[in-house]
């Protein structure tokens, strides 16, 4: 780990995970992360903007002795989640003149998980600013992206805003600026929809409170600085707004090859309509790429054949997560094949969707007894006319706005 400038008084800290694959045991990691700590050095007063992991202490010391740090006063703590707070033990034990400025919420969370005392804390609320001399923070509450304690920390003289989680990106690059756009935007995409869009609501808001600022840099605690904040900010207004695209996601699995079949001819029917089409092997496929891919898609149509009195386990894994990322997707249906009780698929799926009962519009599902016939196939034709319909139908709604 090195120290790198972004401003004069301002340094970078990047803790690089090239080789971790695996976040909190649940979200892929396909090109690794980083943690990221920013320290400021103001006339007066020094803080260190967030931690990193545990794991990565010893490098995070070691590069602040490097940079010449004898002597640490405020730890900004934006977010009690371990891979941005887990350092901050080791700190306040090198320099225990320091104390932890954080909100309430995030202090009650650090204080269990990291066993923090109650006089280390300097307890901070929205709006509320610490003087370092001659730079001032300001503390913005941005609950809910994608924890109840998360806040963000401006610095009004050199118009930066420290995010933490939001606007964050898992990528280990040793780029410290997002130059490469578009692979930060794929990968700010994939965070975003793994991470942030059940809160879709609250970054709506929050993007609204934060439109005031003068921004010229956006430093996360995941991924590159945003020197061009304007590239990240157009994003997440697009992703989080009710702007969809004309695009059918089609997660699925085949076993005996009547499911594929069925997929195969509804993607070319779909196609012959204008419509975008991305199917997903849920069995070999990257979960992550399909989270990606709700964001902004219309409609998702689940294929599945019937195992063991229901959808196959790989599908009710993709159905419960796309209950649980809550995207603004607007229409589903079902397609699969069964040799007997094809009525469970459809069930299945819908009832793992019932978080978003009030909001999707389920098209009547086409499910086939063994290998897809002539009556079938004009079946997925009808289904491919009512998904062309209903897309016109939100289009020509979305005009009209």
């Amino acid at each position: 780990m090195i120290a790198r400038k972004i401003r004069p008084e301002i340094q970078s800290f990047v803790a690089i995970d090239w080789d971790r694959r695996l976040f909190d045991e649940l979200v892929h990691l396909p090109e690794g992360t980083t943690y990221n700590s920013y320290l400021i050095q103001g006339s007066e007063k020094t803080a260190l903007i967030d931690t990193v992991y545990s794991s990565h202490t010893a490098a995070l010391l070691e590069s602040l002795k490097r940079a010449g740090l004898r002597h640490l006063d405020y730890i900004v703590s934006n977010h009690a989640e371990q891979d941005h707070s887990g350092s901050i033990p080791a700190i306040l034990e090198l320099f225990p003149e320091a104390k932890v400025v954080t909100n309430a919420r995030c202090k009650g969370l650090i204080a269990e998980s990291l066993l923090i005392a109650e006089d280390k804390f300097i307890e901070v609320k929205d709006g509320d600013t610490l003087s370092l001399g001659n730079k001032n923070l300001q503390f913005i509450l941005t609950p809910w992206v994608h924890w109840p304690d998360t806040m963000v920390t401006y610095l009004a003289e050199d118009k930066i805003l420290f995010t933490c989680d939001f606007f964050g990106s898992h990528l280990a690059s040793s780029d410290l600026y997002a130059h490469d756009e578009p692979r930060v935007q794929q990968a700010a995409k994939r965070y975003y929809a793994e991470i942030m869009m059940p809160f879709r609501s609250h970054i709506q808001n929050h993007l609204k409170k934060l439109a005031p600022l003068a921004i010229d840099l956006i430093a996360p605690g995941h991924g590159p600085v945003y020197s061009r904040p304007a590239f990240i900010l157009d994003l997440y207004q697009q992703w989080a707004s009710d702007q969809l695209q004309k695009a059918v996601i089609i997660p699925y699995v085949s076993m005996y090859e009547s499911t594929t079949l069925m997929v195969n001819y509804l993607i070319d029917r779909l196609m012959e309509k204008g419509l975008s089409v991305k199917p997903y092997n849920m069995v070999s496929g990257d979960i992550g790429q399909f989270a990606k891919s709700l964001v902004e898609a219309s409609t998702v149509v689940f294929a599945s054949p019937a195992v063991l009195a229901g959808p196959h386990p790989d599908i009710v894994s993709a159905a419960y997560l796309m209950n649980a990322l809550k995207p603004k997707t607007k229409f589903v249906s079902v397609i699969g094949s069964f040799g007997w009780g094809g009525n469970i698929v459809a069930k299945g799926i819908t009832e793992l969707l019932s978080g978003l009962q009030a909001q999707i519009q389920f098209i009547d599902p086409v499910l086939i007894k063994g290998l897809p016939k002539e009556k079938d196939f004009e079946a997925l034709d009808r289904l491919v006319d009512e998904i062309y319909s209903a897309n016109q139908t939100l289009n020509e709604i979305a005009v009209a706005k």
